[in-house]
């Protein structure tokens, strides 16, 4: 009888040891989350947190896509399964997200703190940085993410990759002061080093503008007058709406005074999805190769 309640007692603590090991702790924006299980069923509330889980060969089982789920990258949507819309990144659905019945919930610092502890109730939710982040933050989450769902060892094999890709194509490009503006039917913007797109772009060995104040400090508005101050090398325009200020300002000589139009030195996309709400491994990646193929001509 003894003998059979000590291999009870082994077996019990061995259990408990398995599970103890099962559990992971992170920080994340509410300091620190711990989750005793791998996570099978996932929700993203963020374009970035799709790209760091399909990178690890992640599928969500929701995500906020706006309801529109080209918004998502292609290079991203074709290493993951189909997903179910959960609403806009701004307001998703908590009853949408119910229904999936996941067992994480990874939610924007910025978009949803308001709704955090509702989000806490339906399951497990990761709150970290992705609207205003930096690129250098973004590789932060890309890992902590991973982590969360098991996939440690995988994201940083993936990250030293891209590391090396980035540092490859760095080499080709030039050391120059370059903008990335956004353009809108009555502003423009002009995204500066804490930026998604401005840090990536200093990343890649460019000078980038710095923030003119804290309130944004990730984007600088400027009339055509701030735009000749600040007169960059490389200017890529991201034409946010068909109506683009910029179209207005072609023919004032003062635009035809920067040295990014006298030089043939000025980039236009309309792919906003790519350029503003777009963070991630492969975003990154996608950007600094149209950057090499623009400028290595």
């Amino acid at each position: 009888m003894l003998h059979i309640v000590r291999h009870f007692i082994t077996f019990a603590f061995l259990v408990c040891l398995s599970v103890s090991a099962s559990a992971i702790t992170v920080k994340d924006a509410q300091g620190e989350f711990t989750i005793n299980h791998v996570p099978k069923r996932v929700v993203a509330l963020e374009y970035s947190f799709v790209d760091a889980l399909a990178n690890v060969g992640v599928s969500p089982v929701g995500v906020a896509d706006d309801n529109d789920k080209t918004r998502i990258l292609q290079s991203v949507r074709d290493k993951i399964n189909d997903w179910k819309s959960v609403g806009t990144r701004s307001q998703p659905s908590l009853e949408a997200i119910a229904e999936l019945k996941p067992d994480l919930i990874i939610a924007d610092q910025n978009r949803h703190s308001a709704v955090y502890d509702e989000l806490k109730k339906i399951a497990p939710t990761l709150l970290l940085k992705s609207r205003k982040e930096t690129y250098q933050d973004n590789l932060v989450s890309a890992q902590i993410i991973a982590d969360v769902v098991g996939k440690s060892q995988e994201m940083k094999a993936r990250i030293k990759q891209h590391k090396e890709k980035m540092a490859e194509i760095a080499k080709s490009l030039p050391k120059a002061h370059a903008i990335v503006g956004i353009s809108r039917e009555t502003q423009f913007l002009i995204t500066t080093n804490k930026s998604y797109t401005g840090s990536l772009l200093e990343a890649l060995g460019f000078t980038v503008d710095k923030p003119l104040n804290a309130k944004d400090d990730a984007n600088n508005p400027a009339g055509l007058e701030q735009l000749a101050t600040s007169n960059p090398e490389w200017l890529i325009i991201v034409h946010y709406r068909d109506e683009s200020i910029v179209k207005k300002w072609v023919n004032e000589p003062l635009w035809n005074a920067l040295t990014a139009v006298q030089k043939n030195q000025v980039i236009n996309t309309n792919d906003a999805a790519l350029w503003t709400r777009s963070r991630g491994l492969d975003a990154a990646e996608n950007i600094a190769e149209i950057l090499q193929k623009a400028m290595t001509k």
